[in-house]
């Protein structure tokens, strides 16, 4: 591997659009992301789900079950 054409690998500060920073290792200097695993809904347990209910009960029905 020719060393003088790889990019430079450092440690960055990552911002999210929440506010909340974090440090990872990227060829960037500064990364800006809109959404984190601070503020991403499914990982803070604020996502909706489907109701299924209505489509099974459909499925049902539509068959005769």
């Amino acid at each position: 591997m020719n060393s003088a054409i790889q990019p430079k690998y450092s440690m960055t500060l990552v911002t999210c659009a929440c506010g909340n920073q974090f440090e990872t290792g990227s060829v960037k200097q500064d990364l800006r992301v809109e959404i984190c695993s601070a503020c991403h809904p499914y990982f803070t347990g604020r996502q909706k789900f489907m109701d299924a209910g209505g489509r099974v009960d459909k499925f049902k029905k539509k068959y005769g079950i």
